[in-house]
């Protein structure tokens, strides 16, 4: 068994795929990124990496305001809409039924169906060669009460959530673990 060298490339999957929303409640847009991700914690950062021959560019790049909205198993065919399709020529909210409400603290509207939304402020636009990373500080994050559970913790794995690995789409498997599982000590069990 050897190894193929390939040039390089971004082969870096699966990774989230997102619905990024963006304009306004009046002149909304959507756009799907699979180039996004958390950078930093406190403050809550995030980025999404867009085209900038993409109309949500120019809409993000003047409004400097975006909203993630994350995606399930039902918003998939829309999410891949969304992706191939562009808003200078349709409402892609009203092609896919999707609803447009406007965010806590963005102009930018939220996905009403995603069951997670991030709302965003672009700090910097970083140009990159492809796409320009829009650098962004998370300022409210609203999840649906439908996963929440009695204590008020969020079962975000009940949304069936999508993720992108080199040209399709796929929902999350068998859980392996959680954080720290390898360095935990078994449990005593009391015998009889």
């Amino acid at each position: 068994m050897g190894k193929a060298i390939w040039k390089p490339g971004t082969v870096l999957y699966p990774v989230p795929v997102v619905m990024v929303s963006c304009g306004t409640e009046e002149n909304a847009n959507i756009i799907t990124v699979a180039w996004t991700g958390t950078i930093n914690s406190d403050p809550a950062m995030t980025y999404v990496s867009i085209r900038p021959s993409r109309h949500s560019f120019e809409l993000i790049k003047n409004s400097k305001e975006f909203v993630i909205n994350l995606v399930t198993k039902d918003l998939a065919y829309a999410c891949d809409f969304c992706g191939v399709k562009s808003g200078q020529d349709m409402d892609k909210f009203k092609e896919m039924k999707l609803t447009a409400k406007k965010g806590e603290q963005v102009a930018a509207p939220i996905i009403y169906e995603s069951p997670v939304n991030i709302e965003c402020k672009v700090k910097e636009i970083i140009p990159l060669g492809t796409h320009h990373m829009f650098l962004a500080e998370v300022v409210s994050v609203s999840v649906s009460d439908e996963y929440l559970d009695e204590t008020g913790k969020f079962h975000f794995n009940d949304t069936q959530p999508v993720c992108y690995s080199h040209g399709a789409y796929f929902t999350l498997g068998e859980q392996l673990g959680t954080f720290g599982y390898s360095i935990k000590k078994p449990k005593k069990t009391k015998k009889s």
